[in-house]
């Protein structure tokens, strides 16, 4: 019966075992996978012309003839969505167009006076092309359409006069001409609401395909450009073919999201096919193919992580990780080795550990303020926030973990190896070195292991003690700086870094510009896992030769 029992709890202990081990399993894919397969869409996705032109102006990548066939091919398909846009939006926003008529009229009062006319004849022509100008202000600036009709008409009648014959002014004919077959579409009674959805469709165009022609370069690159990806791309063509509306059903009745089609809003305008061209041509437009961008993990951001890779905070993450590792692991291992060999078992070794393990448990921000207050402000040596105030930030944040983990190495290690070394005439720090620790060094490179795994993920540590969310790569100099001033061999030590951990959170909490880009975010979370998943292999790696090298083997 005993037996039986025996047996019962026995397999109820390893099955409860291996499902415990299969609910983490499943916890940790349900968190990694998801991150994951957005994160590689930072490095694997399906590219557009705009990407391969910017790759092409920010870092001279690409084929030049390839390049220019798409970019030729892409310029084809946007021409006519451009000219339907200009020639509807004439007709719309007349701002620029009475502009252009006031500035006609005076280039034609400049052409009389270039070629001498008489004084008497001066007038009267300047009389006619004023009442000519200000029929077709009146007419631009009229919602009825039968007094825009009028106006034009009245300014068309004059084409025929000598006076404006081959001078400037047969400029306000082409004008009158090309808003006429506007306004003979268009109800100018709806110029305003015309208006309004006119520039919500000229600003998703702007974001998928770019500045239009004739505009000023943006200053910023992100403007400078199109869609690069086609996921953004897609985000810019549901803009464009349908507006997002919240409306109410009623008084008193909450309001209700409604998505209205822009070719229904823009019904029987000469903008209605521009929606019907934009699906049909949607490929020529973008040329999009797969890419698979490895050069993500290398290249520095622009626009605040819009565009670019994460090479800069890699870079900042590796050096205070090892940085942090260099200063915690000697610290770490000489105390516990004090503590184990040397110190006995004395009330104040007793305080001593239970502070140990105490500090184990300690939020991390609270040894970020305390980086903060001692090695930023106290020590005037570091004084501001560098990289090396953060890395010893980091390593006291790890000691504890390293300690309490090579003390229980330590301790497992058989007396009889201390004896047998002792016997042979060994001392006492002899045997530490060259038989305790080497055998102990499994469980102190596992303890070494948390501890590099929690050092390369935190933020809050680094927050006020060496990290920027923008700035420069840590400069190393060259070696023609370390031969001249071997003190600037050490100078990257005092400058603030970017890191994958500070810079994920400064996305998630307050870069709004790059929040339009998600894919960057989680590909630098992707990264960050990676970094540490890599970093712990190598430990790994490291604990597993020294265990065979140990045994023998």
């Amino acid at each position: 019966m005993r037996t039986w029992l025996r047996q019962i709890q026995d397999k109820g202990f390893t099955t409860a075992s291996a499902g415990a081990v299969v609910l983490i399993a499943a916890a940790l894919l349900v968190v990694l996978v998801p991150m994951f397969g957005r994160g590689i869409t930072a490095v694997v996705f399906t590219e557009t012309v705009e990407f391969r032109r910017l790759q092409k102006d920010l870092h001279g990548r690409g084929d030049n003839e390839h390049l220019a066939r798409a970019l030729a091919d892409a310029a084809a398909a946007r021409e006519p969505i451009y000219t339907m846009l200009r020639e509807f939006s004439e007709g719309i926003d007349t701002e620029p167009l009475v502009k252009q008529a006031r500035d006609v009229y005076q280039k034609y009062g400049e052409y009389l006076n270039y070629h001498n006319t008489p004084k008497r004849q001066y007038s009267d022509y300047r009389r006619q092309a004023k009442d000519v100008r200000d029929s077709l202000v009146d007419a631009l600036e009229s919602d009825d359409r039968q007094t825009v009709l009028d106006g034009l008409d009245a300014v068309l009648k004059e084409k025929d006069n000598p006076a404006f014959a081959d001078t400037p002014a047969m400029e306000f004919f082409a004008m009158a001409q090309r808003y006429r077959k506007i306004a003979e579409t268009v109800d100018l009674s709806h110029r305003a609401e015309y208006l309004t959805h006119l520039q919500e469709v000229t600003a998703a165009i702007r974001q998928l395909l770019g500045p239009l022609p004739g505009e000023a370069t943006p200053p910023l690159w992100m403007d400078q450009y199109g869609a690069t990806r086609l996921d953004i791309a897609r985000k810019a063509k549901a803009a464009l073919l349908y507006d997002e509306q919240w409306i109410s059903d009623g008084p008193g009745k909450p309001m209700v999201k409604k998505i209205i089609s822009r070719k229904e809003q823009f019904a029987g305008t000469p903008l209605e096919p521009l929606f019907d061209r934009v699906e049909a041509d949607w490929e020529k437009l973008l040329q999009p193919r797969l890419r698979i961008y490895w050069q993500y993990f290398f290249d520095d951001w622009v626009n605040s992580h819009y565009f670019g890779g994460v090479g800069p905070e890699i870079l900042g993450t590796l050096l205070l990780t090892l940085m942090s590792m260099c200063v915690a692991i000697p610290l770490g291992v000489i105390s516990a080795a004090y503590l184990v060999e040397y110190a006995g078992d004395t009330v104040w070794i007793k305080i001593i550990r239970m502070c140990i393990n105490t500090l184990a448990g300690v939020p991390s921000i609270v040894y970020g303020l305390f980086g903060l207050a001692f090695f930023v402000v106290t020590i005037g040596a570091i004084g501001k926030p560098c990289i090396l105030a953060a890395s010893l930030t980091l390593s006291i944040l790890a000691l504890p973990v390293i300690i309490r983990a090579s003390e229980e190495a330590i301790r497992a290690v058989p007396q009889t190896y201390r004896e047998a070394s002792l016997a042979l005439g060994a001392g006492k720090f002899r045997t530490l070195v060259l038989v305790t620790l080497p055998a102990a060094g499994p469980g102190i490179l596992t303890g070494i292991i948390l501890s590099l795994s929690r050092a390369a993920g935190e933020t809050a540590p680094i927050l006020f003690t060496g990290v920027v969310a923008m700035g420069p790569i840590p400069s190393f100099g060259s070696p023609s700086q370390w031969i001249e001033n071997p003190g600037s061999l050490l100078g990257w030590l005092f400058q603030p870094t970017r890191a994958l951990s500070y810079g994920s959170y400064d996305i998630a909490v307050g870069d709004r510009i790059s929040m339009l880009a998600p894919h960057q975010q989680f590909g630098m979370a992707m990264t960050l896992i990676l970094l540490t998943v890599a970093l712990n292999v190598a430990a790994i790696v490291i604990r597993s030769r020294l265990s065979k090298k140990l045994r023998g083997c």
